[in-house]
């Protein structure tokens, strides 16, 4: 079939296959030109491994220190005439470059949040690795069912005490706009958005593979989060969502203790703002990364999930001098991002950017590009008006 990418609001409806594979392999070019990460990883689960950081993780983990990967996600494949979600794509490139490097990579598709899908991983860790060194926790879902209790809960994106107002942009037309976002009505908003994204299925998947005697002596597990500037603080960090932050960073000290006859260690990493299915959706962070991409272009320290994480990896997991963290027990490589000039520039551009400018003053071409990428779309190798086989397999799933 011709693809062809079909939007609706901040979503993506279709993605190519071979576009997929393109941006994966440009990761995979990536992470190989900047040397093998000395004392790196050799067997690592990532929960949540199919696209953005997750996915970045495990190509770093792979191609930056030869390690066997597992990958949890939840997608979509292809039936006849309906493309397979995006991370399907990413994913079965994945094995294919892993594979062709002589690399193991196996994948498992379903709820990660399941008891049921947390077992069918510890079995294939049990089976053909032993034991992992590296667990990635990088899951972004909207909706989490408890596994114990049955209940279904749903996040919520809002601030918490008043209404917040500000710009906000559609990045398809460049139209740039106010947007009041109501508050939350009780503190179900809150707890049920920590319910999704906070800490605990993080402990709980510790737990299990801890119990299932899967985790290496001096196992490293990491979790990702963000900050960002004053400016998104009323929607994110002191929104429902930083609610839920806090939370994941609170569970810290009670992964570590569950992993310290292992000599083992968890962190959360807090990451820079990029452009990624989640970030997309949330009103006032689409302008602010394009200003933040064009200011950071110009001072020459952009950087991509997949440079992120190679940074993280290379820099700060397995760096010679140890893991260094900030005074709240946070890994950062949003470091760049949060220095002192860049976010002075991007104040000084958000004062003034109209529709009228954003084409001059900001990087929104930029941001619509990642966009796309995201989904295989807006690649300069790949003919988007030739047929594809939508029906791609992941070599190591069996539907």
């Amino acid at each position: 079939m011709i693809i062809q990418p079909r939007t609706r609001g901040f979503i993506c409806l279709t993605s190519h296959p071979e576009g997929c594979a393109e941006n994966v392999k440009q990761q995979v070019a990536y992470v190989k030109s900047k040397g093998k990460i000395e004392n790196g990883p050799k067997k690592v689960l990532v929960i949540g491994a199919s696209t953005g950081f997750g996915l970045a993780s495990r190509i770093s983990a792979a191609f930056g220190s030869d390690a066997a990967t597992i990958g949890v996600f939840f997608e979509k494949p292809a039936t006849e005439g309906r493309p397979a979600t995006a991370g399907w794509y990413n994913s079965a490139a994945f094995e294919v470059e892993a594979h062709k490097a002589g690399l193991y990579a196996k994948s498992i598709n379903g709820d990660a949040y399941s008891d049921a899908i947390k077992q069918q991983t510890i079995e294939l860790i049990k089976q053909d690795l032993g034991q992992v060194d590296l667990v990635i926790y990088s899951l972004a879902s909207p909706r989490r069912t408890h596994p114990k209790t049955g209940v279904a809960y749903s996040s919520v994106l809002k601030p918490i005490k008043e209404p917040f107002t500000n710009k906000t942009v559609d990045f398809h037309t460049g139209i740039v706009s106010n947007v009041t976002i109501d508050p939350i009505q009780d503190q179900s908003d809150i707890d049920n958005t920590i319910a999704v994204m906070g800490g605990e299925d993080w402990k709980f998947w510790i737990e299990d593979l801890k119990a299932a005697g899967v985790l290496a002596e001096g196992v490293k597990t990491v979790a990702y989060s963000y900050i960002g500037p004053e400016l998104t603080f009323p929607i994110y960090r002191n929104g429902t969502i930083g609610m839920a932050k806090n939370d994941l960073e609170g569970t810290v000290p009670t992964i570590n203790s569950i992993l310290s006859d292992l000599n083992g260690a968890s962190y959360v990493s807090v990451n820079k703002a990029l452009v990624t299915q989640s970030s997309s959706a949330i009103p006032v962070v689409p302008l602010y990364i394009s200003l933040l991409y064009k200011v950071m272009k110009e001072k020459n320290i952009h950087e991509g999930c997949i440079e992120q994480m190679q940074r993280l990896f290379a820099d700060r997991l397995y760096a010679k001098e140890g893991v260094l963290l900030d005074a709240e027990g946070r890994i950062r490589v949003d470091d760049w991002e949060m220095r002192e000039d860049v976010q002075a520039e991007v104040a000084k551009l958000w004062d003034t950017i109209t529709s009228e400018n954003i084409n001059e003053i900001s990087d929104i071409k930029g941001y619509r590009a990642d966009f796309f990428n995201l989904f295989g779309f807006e690649f300069p190798a790949i003919d988007y008006n030739a047929d594809v086989n939508e029906l791609v397999n992941i070599e190591s799933i069996k539907e």
